[in-house]
């Protein structure tokens, strides 16, 4: 068993219950959770839908919270967006048109305009200060892709934005907070309804579902809200560290199903594409992230 009472280093002891100064808490569970310790703090306001924070971090560079939730960190964002933005647009042969709903820290609109046959993407985002914080503070993780002229930037809610559009989309990634707040009614199932009537029949949506171990009910309560919406839900599993660890994604559609996808095709994709710079996903990893643990497919099941 590793020593658990010891320092990072090795070389001292810490006493049980020790949490380090300027420690971020945020609890995955009532019971369990885990910190990062800011090293400085940027920014910390209230915006008229949630508390927004900036802090400096030794472990994960600039680290962007919202309402005390870990949203996203220079040094690991991309466990997170590679994986929520590739496994849907490497499926897809050729997506042109992407909606972005959450993800104002534009992350995800990175990832997706790495695809040359990308001509546009709408970013809906209800906070305007989500966008304002991440073009201060996090060119790292969008790397301008705020400002790319495929880019339309919609500051209003998500669901009134899908449910009044009339547009077809290739790919629609939702980049939402946990449920709670302003993101609780895209959590539901005539949320992902009315995206299924916004894509082409090719077409795929993605998002994250939770911690398989934090959150198991809430993940299998999502899956059956996603498949009474999709005839296709594809749950896969990814590792994120700032978020606890494992993690569960799914890509949903009427008839892609990124399950079929090969390695092999996986990496014909990526460099007919020339997208060189992926630090996370590639082919094996497109695969393994559908091999399921028996706890998870029978949570899904």
């Amino acid at each position: 068993m590793p020593d658990r009472t010891r320092s990072p280093a090795g070389d001292a002891a810490v006493p049980a219950g020790y949490i380090a100064p300027g420690a971020m808490a945020e609890y995955m569970a009532d019971d369990w959770g885990f910190f990062v310790r800011s090293a400085q703090q940027y920014e910390r306001f209230s915006s008229p839908y949630q508390t927004v924070e900036v802090h400096d971090s030794v472990s994960f560079g600039k680290l962007f919270r919202l309402d005390g939730a870990f949203m996203t960190s220079e040094k690991d964002e991309f466990f997170y967006h590679e994986n929520l933005v590739h496994v849907p647009a490497i499926s897809h042969p050729q997506p042109e048109r992407v909606l972005i709903v959450g993800g104002g820290d534009g992350g995800s609109a990175e990832e997706i305009l790495k695809h040359p046959s990308v001509r546009s993407v709408t970013l809906a985002e209800i906070d305007l200060a989500v966008v304002d914080v991440a073009r201060k503070y996090l060119q790292s993780v969008h790397r301008g892709a705020l400002d790319d002229p495929r880019l339309t930037l919609r500051i209003e809610d998500g669901f009134a934005f899908v449910r009044n559009d009339t547009s077809q989309y290739d790919l629609i990634v939702l980049d939402l907070t946990d449920p709670g707040g302003p993101s609780t009614p895209l959590y539901t199932t005539d949320f992902y309804r009315a995206c299924a009537a916004r894509l082409t029949p090719s077409g795929a949506m993605t998002l994250h579902i939770a911690s398989p171990v934090a959150s198991p009910e809430r993940i299998r309560a999502n899956v059956q809200r996603l498949r009474a919406a999709f005839p296709v839900v594809a749950p896969y599993l990814v590792s994120v560290p700032l978020y606890g660890g494992l993690w569960m994604m799914a890509c949903c559609a009427r008839e892609l199903d990124p399950r079929v996808v090969t390695p092999l095709i996986v990496e014909r994709r990526i460099a007919q594409r020339g997208i060189t710079d992926l630090q996370y996903y590639n082919g094996d990893m497109h695969r393994a992230g559908f091999a399921l643990p028996n706890f998870i497919k029978a949570l899904v099941a």
